[in-house]
């Protein structure tokens, strides 16, 4: 195994020098000027005595943002990417967290940088890096073979149930297991052409970045914009010949919902790859029949354990009160049920997902309290150290032995006097004629259970289909139909959100 993700990037730049390795609307870079690019920032890390560092980089979604990661790593550094989509306040915890000597910002970013408290760093632009251009390659020869594969490489923030985040911090030989078993797995290659959808500051860009680097692949980093207008994006990704995409559900269900394929249908995709929510089956038939020839694979895992850890690949038709398994993990990575006893959950019963392996990042940085609380010692395992992350996903085994996912632990809820997943309402609800996404919560205050949904369907008609498909103590309470459904800036249904509304 390779001992820095910086082996991908020269390999990549000596075998595919002049390849388009990461493009957008106005900008792409190959391959040799994305090694350039990174030998620059490194090199100016270096300048700086900035070694074994978080550096913050405040650069808009693009193919700059990237390299600059790069060159934070290929200094010896480990990047921490923050995003103008963030509030300000948010932001300012982050800088707080990690107190990074230097924030590598962009054109437009760096006014905004220098108006925050940046603990005592200061805002560089990326154009004054390279601008200068010079590059120590004697230095990052020494930087790049003095790296161990358990140095840090990022530290992403995710929320955290204080409103306090959170930043996993991740390392090399976590990232590179990763990357090296879900590429085997969904067939990466050098042909790959990949639609980016998620924003650069959370994990599940990895999916497109490092084996971009890895196989000497291409990403395209879709317009935001068009994740709004579904034909359009279809047409966008007809036009780049894109074959590949690891998307949210929400994205795909965004398309399949508004009978896009009857206008125009992805002609080059040959996989999909699809997590974080549950797909629901009505609309995942959608995409299988417009896509016959294409693969389908539910991925599931946490940031905390770098990105996905399990997978099923979709070969069979499932009804619409099904769910999609998650499957079984990844090689190197075991998946422990656990019950609230202490005691492994066996088939049909239901248990908390816990990880352990290679894929368990380093815990939560400048965090110990949380970092303990989650990241714990195996109960199964009295002889030595040995950590597992609780995921606080509930799931069970299924008849086949693929894992189901059953919902959050803080989606279950004690409602007259019935233990309820709030996730089963969802599916049955997801199965109606004319529902597209829909979401529930619970307030315990009112004592309510709240259904929020999009599509052309009736709330009457959609209150009707539930009472004759579950029992009296799951029925919503009251049923909200939305133009739009919120979400989190990484695509997820903002349940938090519709709480405040409810």
């Amino acid at each position: 195994m390779q001992n820095s993700l910086i082996s991908y990037l020269i390999s990549a730049a000596e075998r595919f020098p002049e390849k388009t390795a990461f493009c957008s609307e106005d900008e792409s870079l190959t391959f040799s000027r994305l090694d350039v690019i990174s030998r620059q920032v490194g090199t100016f890390l270096h300048g700086e005595g900035v070694y074994r560092r978080p550096v913050v980089v405040f650069v808009k979604k693009s193919p700059a943002e990237i390299a600059a990661f790069f060159g934070v790593i290929r200094g010896g550094c480990f990047y921490v990417p923050i995003d103008e989509e963030m509030p300000a306040a948010r932001i300012g915890l982050i800088l707080e967290n990690v107190r990074s000597p230097l924030v590598i910002c962009d054109g437009q970013t760096v006014s905004k940088a220098r108006e925050l408290d940046l603990r005592g760093g200061r805002a560089v632009t990326l154009g004054e890096i390279t601008e200068n251009g010079g590059t120590d390659d004697a230095a990052l020869d020494k930087i790049y073979r003095s790296a161990i594969d358990t140095d840090p490489v990022y530290v992403v923030f995710t929320s955290g149930s204080t409103g306090v985040p959170k930043g996993v911090c991740a390392c090399h030989r976590s990232v590179i297991d990763y990357i090296e078993q879900l590429s085997e797995t969904l067939g990466f290659s050098s042909d790959t052409v990949f639609g980016n959808q998620s924003p650069l500051y959370f994990d599940a860009c990895l999916k497109e970045l490092i084996p971009t680097l890895r196989f000497g692949a291409t990403t395209y980093l879709i317009p935001k914009r068009l994740f709004s207008t579904p034909v359009d994006l279809v047409k966008y990704l007809n036009e780049n010949r894109i074959n590949t995409i690891c998307w949210v559900v929400s994205a795909l269900t965004m398309i399949s919902a508004f009978d896009t394929f009857s206008v125009v249908r992805p002609e080059y995709l040959r996989t999909v790859a699809f997590g974080s929510e549950v797909f629901p089956v009505k609309q995942f038939n959608k995409w299988r029949r417009a896509l016959p020839e294409a693969s389908f694979t539910n991925l599931y895992g946490p940031t905390e354990t770098t990105g996905m850890c399990c997978f099923y690949r979709v070969e069979r038709e499932f009804s619409e009160d099904e769910s999609i398994p998650i499957g079984k993990p990844f090689p190197n990575r075991e998946i422990i049920l656990m019950r609230p006893d202490g005691t492994v959950a066996h088939e049909g019963e239901e248990g908390e997902i816990c990880i352990r392996g290679t894929a368990l990042t380093l815990g939560y940085y400048n965090d110990p309290e949380r970092t303990d609380a989650a990241f714990v010692q195996n109960p199964l395992n009295t002889s030595y150290p040995e950590k597992i992350y609780k995921t606080g996903d509930v799931a069970k085994y299924g008849a086949d032995g693929n894992l189901i996912f059953v919902s959050r632990k803080d989606h279950q809820i004690k409602h007259m006097g019935h233990r309820i997943e709030l996730g089963e309402i969802e599916i049955t609800a997801a199965a109606f004629p004319g529902v597209g996404l829909c979401a529930c919560v619970y307030s315990a205050a009112k004592r309510r259970i709240t259904l929020f949904f999009t599509g052309d369907a009736d709330a009457a008609e959609l209150g009707e289909w539930l009472r004759s498909r579950l029992p009296r103590y799951m029925i919503p309470g009251k049923t909200v139909k939305l133009d739009e459904m919120p979400l989190t800036p990484n695509g997820k249904i903002d349940r938090v959100g519709l709480s405040g509304t409810e």
